[in-house]
């Protein structure tokens, strides 16, 4: 699942309320579900037709894309219900959660494309050149996966959706299968060796497996509330350092809900400044950041006065970072 980076421009970003939010999601999903159906049944049963496991495999893909339209939609139902009392951050994290789901998904798919490949390289029979007609299915697949990844790409920007986003990574990704296979199916017909077909289908299923792993780790680093990376924080402490009455930004924490960030830190000021005063140093601290870093969910900034001794026992400061 792509990373939220800073943004050095000093422009607040627009964050969409959770049922507008909600809303781009279910349109999102549904034009997935759509294009991928049409694409994956195109597939399987050209692919069928030609006698090419590429090319049925590729539909198969084609398939899980259509399952994680069906999944995107019923997450963004949940994730547009208002904050609750036992949600008191929200339903984002369902996003998160479903992401990670489908990752596995994606893997075990590859998987058992491998095997077949395999299991049709080392005891079937001797393959078939594939017909013409799964060349025409793959041509047209990669120009389908274009446009639908170039959707679902705008749509998760719309919605600052992580879900999206890796979605159209994972669509963009189809394109690259897909051509590997449309280049497979080439060299079988023109080298008249079908078992290029099923080299073809086992390479497909090593890349899936591939972006199958890279979307589980992005949603776990997530889930365990470690995405931040050394550019948010220094955009973070560049943001405090920008108000001159804010000093030692210290225990301070970045973590992802659904995309967005919700971030803990804590900031020294004059020992002699009134509550009122202080409280507006931290204001002026919090629009900083927003300032900088894109789509901010929340942001707590806790005032200490200066030179303050209590341990730093969790959250990270400038000296912290390597």
């Amino acid at each position: 699942m792509n990373n939220v980076m800073p943004d050095t421009r000093q422009n607040k970003q627009t964050i969409p309320d959770s049922r507008e939010r909600g809303r781009v999601i279910r349109l999102a999903s549904i034009t997935a579900l759509g294009g991928n159906l049409v694409l994956s049944l195109l597939k399987i049963f050209s692919g069928i037709a030609a006698e090419s496991l590429a090319v049925v495999g590729d539909g198969i893909d084609s398939m899980l894309d259509v399952l994680i339209s069906v999944v995107t939609l019923v997450v963004a139902v949940v994730i547009s219900r208002p904050a609750d009392k036992g949600h008191p951050w929200g339903h984002g994290r369902a996003e998160t959660v479903a992401t990670a789901m489908l990752s596995l998904i994606l893997f075990f798919a590859g998987a058992q494309l491998i095997l077949n490949s395999v299991k049709g390289l080392v005891s079937g029979p001797v393959k078939e050149v594939p017909g013409m007609l799964a060349l025409m299915a793959t041509g047209v697949s990669i120009g389908g996966k274009i446009l639908l990844s170039w959707t679902q790409y705008l749509f998760g920007k719309k919605a600052h959706s992580e879900m999206l986003k890796a979605n159209a990574k994972n669509m963009a990704a189809d394109v690259i299968t897909s051509a590997g296979v449309l280049a497979g199916l080439f060299c079988a017909v023109f080298f008249k060796i079908g078992a290029i077909d099923l080299i073809t289908a086992m390479l497909v299923g090593i890349w899936v497996i591939k972006n199958a792993a890279g979307i589980f780790f992005g949603a776990n680093a997530e889930l365990m509330d470690g995405s931040a990376r050394d550019e948010s924080y220094r955009a973070l402490f560049d943001a405090v350092r920008s108000v001159p009455e804010a000093g030692h930004p210290h225990r301070t924490r970045m973590r992802r809900i659904a995309g967005f960030w919700d971030i803990d830190m804590d900031i020294e000021v004059d020992p002699d400044l009134t509550i009122r005063e202080a409280h507006e140093i931290a204001c002026k601290v919090e629009d900083a950041v927003k300032n900088r870093i894109e789509g901010v969910f929340d942001i707590m900034v806790h005032v200490e006065p200066r030179g303050n001794t209590q341990s730093e026992s969790y959250g990270l400061s400038e000296a912290g970072l390597t």
